[in-house]
């Protein structure tokens, strides 16, 4: 078998064990580090810091929001009643619960995460919150279990970067999205390159730095799979909760607003 293909299955599996602890409360996700990803527990002052409201925040049921992320792509999104959303690595389901308030009763929201446990979280807090217009599915966002031309808006908050297969990614969204549908995700880019201890750590990956490419590189992928008004937007002041993540972190990546449309 093809030595790439080993790694990035060696990858996601690592990623996939760490968020399982996390949802079952075993610990962060990524060993003595705090922040994004291993600042499990939904702790308000992790969200407001990503840009969500104290309304926000309190609108979702107990244990959705676990602290996880780089920004808020609802704030991107701008959705409307009737749309069906997409959320990919939707965790406890934080962002797909809002979303779900902002399309409504005609709307629809799909929630996918590679971890059962995430799902099996995600699933019993949609149950307790009685949100009828949302579901949980187990997949991997290289390959989504979504039909072609069925989503309006993808959504997505510091889970990309963890991907080792970004352009498969960005193919599945396209695949996904209808005609005129649109991205908006937060997560995090590198500003220089990583020094090769960086790169090479389990920590610093699932840590939501050492899987980050550059504002170039990705803008490179979103045009050649055809998406068209691509907006990358550098967040500097992502910089004082990044550097809780890994030691040096905010040096080398840095939060960014991702926004394309499938024309």
């Amino acid at each position: 078998m093809d030595f790439k293909v080993i790694k990035d299955d060696e990858i996601r599996q690592q990623v996939s064990q760490r968020y399982a602890k996390v949802a079952t409360g075993g610990g962060g996700c990524c060993g003595p580090s705090t922040g994004c990803c291993s600042d499990p527990f939904g702790h308000p002052d992790v969200s407001e810091k990503l840009g969500y409201s104290g309304n926000e925040i309190s609108a979702v049921p107990e244990g959705a929001n676990m602290g996880l992320g780089c920004g808020n792509p609802q704030a991107l999104a701008h959705l409307k009643p009737g749309e069906t959303v997409l959320d990919l690595g939707s965790g406890g389901g934080f962002d797909c619960f809002l979303a779900a308030r902002q399309v409504g009763a005609e709307g629809r929201v799909i929630g996918v995460d590679m971890t059962p446990e995430m799902i099996s979280k995600a699933r019993k807090n949609a149950i307790n919150g009685g949100f009828a217009n949302v579901e949980f599915r187990l997949g991997e966002i290289e390959h989504l279990p979504v039909a072609d031309n069925s989503v309006d808006v993808i959504i997505s908050n510091c889970v990309i970067n963890l991907s080792p297969d970004k352009a498969a990614v960005f193919a599945e969204v396209y695949r996904v999205l209808r005609t005129n549908g649109r991205i908006a995700v937060s997560d995090v880019v590198a500003l220089n390159p990583l020094p090769e201890q960086m790169q090479n750590s389990k920590e610093a990956y699932c840590d939501c730095v050492a899987g980050a490419i550059s504002v170039g590189e990705l803008e490179q992928i979103l045009i050649r799979q055809g998406f068209d008004s691509v907006q990358i937007e550098l967040k500097p002041e992502s910089a004082e909760f990044i550097k809780t993540w890994f030691a040096d972190a905010e040096q080398y990546v840095c939060s960014a607003s991702i926004k394309a449309v499938k024309r």
